[in-house]
C-alpha cells in the first residue's frame, strides 16, 4: 500500500519548534508579536492535523502482526545503532495530536493577559513542550520516542519555575518544578532500562541492533512467550515510566504541587495533554509488547488504579485551593485508565480514547477558569470566595457546565468514555467495575462542593476589597476559548461515532494483540489445574 502525507508528520513537530524559536527572537521588538506568532503556529499545526484526518484511511487488516499506519515518514539518523527518524500515524496517535494542537491554541489564548514578563521566552517553552508531546505521539523509533519523552520535560520545568505562582515562602514554584522534574526524570530512566533491555535481547536473538517499533514488537512478543520472567521485568520498567506521568497512586506526588504553582497555560499543558502521553504509552508499547505479562499484572494494576480513584477523590474533598482540588480529581479519574487498559477489549479501549479526549477538554477548561477567577478576585482559596454567581453570570454558567462534564453528566463526552469503560470491563472484572462505578458518586460530591463554595452564598469578608467596584465578567476572548471546549465536549457526548471510527482500527489491533495471549494463558492454567486434579 502506498503511504501518502508523509511530509505532514515532521511538519507537525517542526512548526511549533520554529514558531517558538521565532517568538523568542522577536521578543525585544514587541510584546504582542510573540503571542500572535505562537497562535499562528499552533493554528497551522491544528490545520495540518485536520488535513491528515480528512485525507487518511484508517482501517484494520485482520490478523495483522503490526499496526496499520495511515502515513509514515522515515529518515536515517544513526545507522550504526539502527536508529532512524521514523514517524507514523494511525487513528490513536492522530486523535492525540489533534487534542494537543487544539489545547495548544487554547493555552496560547488563555495566557494572553496573564503573562507579562519574558513573553517571547514563555512562548518558546510552551510551544517546544507542545512540539515534544506531538513527537511522543508520532515517534515509532523507541530511541526517538525517548528523546521526545525527555525533551518535553525541560520546557515545562521552566514554565513552572519562571512563570509559576509564588507560594507563601516565595520558593514553592521552584520547589514544585524541581519535584516534577526529579519524579519524571527518574521514571524516564527506569523506562529507558526497559527499552535498552529489549534492544539487548533483540541483539542476542537476531544479531541486529535496532530501535524500530515493529522490530522490538517482535522481540518483546518472543520474550513474552519464551522468557516470561524477563518479559515481566522489562514490562514493569516500562510501566513505571508511564505510571509516574499518568500518575498512578502512589507515584503521584509531583502532580498537585506542579498544578498549584504552574501558570494557567502550564496547567492546561499538564492536565490536558501531558498525562495523556502516559496513557498513550501504555496503549502503544506496554500492552502489545507484553500481552501475557500484562495479563499477569492486570489485577495489581487495577487495584492501584482503584486506590487512586478513591484516594484522589478523598484528597479533593480536603482541598481549599481550587487548582489543587482539580489536580486531585485528575488523579481520581486516571484510575479508570488502568481499568480500561487491563480489561483489554475493544469496548474499553474505545472508551479510554473518548475519556482521554473528554478529560483533556474538561480539565483544561476548568484550569483556564481557575486562571480567570484568580485574575478577578486575586485568590484561589475557596474559603475566600462565595457569591460569584451574582457577580459573573457568564463565568458561573461555564464553571457549572465544565464541572458537570467532569463528573460525567449524560450528553457530554466524559459520560460516554466512562460508560464504555464500565460496560466493557464488567464481564472480565465485575467486582472491580462495581467499585469503580461507585466512585462516580464521589465525583458528583466534590463537583458540587466546588460549585457551592465558589458561586453561591455571600462574598467573604476578607475579599470585600475586591468587590468595591463592579467586577468584569468574561470578555469575548475568554468566552470563545471556553465555547471551543464546550462544543468539543458536546460533540463527544452526542456524536462520539466520528471519533470512534477514526480510532477503531488502532484499538481493534491492540485488542486482538492482547486478547489471544490472555486466552492462551487462561487455557494453560486450566490444563495445569486439570492435570493436578488427575494426579491427585
Amino acid at each position: 500500500m502506498e503511504i501518502t502525507n508523509n511530509w505532514i508528520l515532521p511538519a507537525l513537530i517542526l512548526v511549533p519548534f520554529i514558531a517558538g524559536f521565532v517568538c523568542w527572537v522577536v521578543d525585544k521588538l514587541d510584546d504582542k508579536l510573540p503571542r500572535y506568532i505562537a497562535l499562528f503556529g499552533m493554528l497551522i499545526t491544528l490545520g495540518l492535523t485536520v488535513a491528515l484526518w480528512n485525507s487518511g484511511t484508517y482501517h484494520y487488516e485482520l490478523g495483522a502482526k503490526v499496526p496499520t499506519w495511515s502515513a509514515e515518514f522515515m529518515l536515517p539518523w544513526i545507522s550504526t545503532l539502527g536508529i532512524n527518524i521514523h514517524l507514523a500515524v494511525d487513528g490513536l496517535s492522530l486523535l492525540m495530536v489533534g487534542l494537543t494542537a487544539l489545547l495548544g491554541v487554547l493555552a496560547v489564548g488563555c495566557s494572553w493577559g496573564e503573562i507579562q514578563k519574558n513573553v517571547g521566552f514563555f512562548h518558546l517553552n510552551l510551544l517546544w513542550s507542545l512540539g515534544g508531546v506531538i513527537g511522543v505521539f508520532l515517534a515509532i523509533d523507541l530511541f526517538l520516542f525517548f528523546f521526545f519523552w525527555e525533551m518535553m520535560l525541560v520546557p515545562i520545568y521552566f514554565l513552572i519555575a519562571l512563570w509559576g505562582h509564588k507560594g507563601a515562602d516565595g520558593k514553592s514554584r521552584v520547589y514544585a518544578a524541581t519535584k516534577f522534574f526529579i519524579y519524571t526524570q527518574v521514571a524516564g530512566l527506569i523506562m529507558l532500562i526497559g527499552i535498552l533491555g529489549l534492544v539487548v535481547y533483540g541483539y542476542m536473538m537476531t544479531g541486529m541492533i535496532g530501535f524500530d517499533y515493529n522490530y522490538l514488537l517482535g522481540v518483546a512478543n518472543t520474550l513474552d512467550a519464551q522468557l516470561p520472567s524477563v518479559a515481566y521485568a522489562l514490562m514493569i520498567c516500562m510501566f513505571i515510566g508511564f505510571a509516574v506521568k499518568l500518575p498512578v497512586f502512589p507515584l503521584h506526588g509531583w502532580l498537585p504541587d506542579a498544578h498549584a504553582q504552574a501558570p494557567t497555560a502550564g496547567s492546561v499543558d499538564l492536565a490536558g495533554i501531558l498525562i495523556k502521553t502516559a496513557a498513550y504509552g501504555l496503549l502503544r508499547f506496554v500492552m502489545p509488547f507484553f500481552p501475557a505479562a500484562s495479563a499477569q499484572f492486570a489485577d495489581i494494576a487495577i487495584i492501584f488504579g482503584l486506590i487512586g480513584v478513591f484516594y484522589g477523590a478523598w484528597c479533593a474533598f480536603q482541598q481549599t485551593d481550587m487548582k489543587r482540588l482539580l489536580a486531585y480529581t485528575s488523579i481520581s479519574h486516571m484510575g479508570f485508565v488502568l481499568l480500561a487498559l487491563y480489561a483489554g477489549n475493544i469496548l474499553t479501549f474505545q472508551g479510554l480514547m473518548i475519556m482521554m479526549l473528554a478529560h483533556g477538554l474538561s480539565s483544561a477548561a476548568l484550569f483556564i477558569m481557575c486562571g480567570q477567577v484568580y485574575e478577578r478576585v486575586h485568590t484561589r482559596d475557596l474559603r475566600l470566595m462565595g457569591g460569584m454567581r451574582g457577580q459573573f453570570p457568564y463565568l458561573a454558567f461555564f464553571l457549572m457546565f465544565f464541572v458537570a462534564a467532569l463528573v460525567g453528566i449524560p450528553g457530554l463526552g466524559n459520560f460516554i468514555g466512562e460508560f464504555l469503560i464500565l460496560m466493557g470491563s464488567f464481564n472480565k472484572f465485575p467486582a472491580f467495575t462495581i467499585v469503580a462505578a461507585t466512585s462516580l458518586v464521589l465525583a458528583g460530591l466534590y463537583g458540587l462542593i466546588l460549585i457551592h463554595k465558589a458561586l453561591f452564598g455571600t462574598p467573604n469578608e476578607e475579599q470585600k476589597q475586591n468587590y468595591t467596584s463592579p467586577l468584569k465578567d468574561l470578555n469575548a476572548r475568554e468566552i470563545v476559548i471556553l465555547l471551543v471546549c464546550a462544543f468539543g465536549l458536546l460533540w463527544l457526548g452526542i456524536y462520539p461515532q466520528s471519533f470512534l471510527d477514526i480510532s477503531n482500527s488502532s484499538m481493534a489491533w491492540l485488542a486482538n494483540s492482547y486478547i489471544p495471549v490472555q486466552e492462551v494463558v487462561d487455557a494453560t492454567q486450566q490444563v495445569v489445574s486439570q492435570q493436578n486434579v488427575e494426579i491427585q
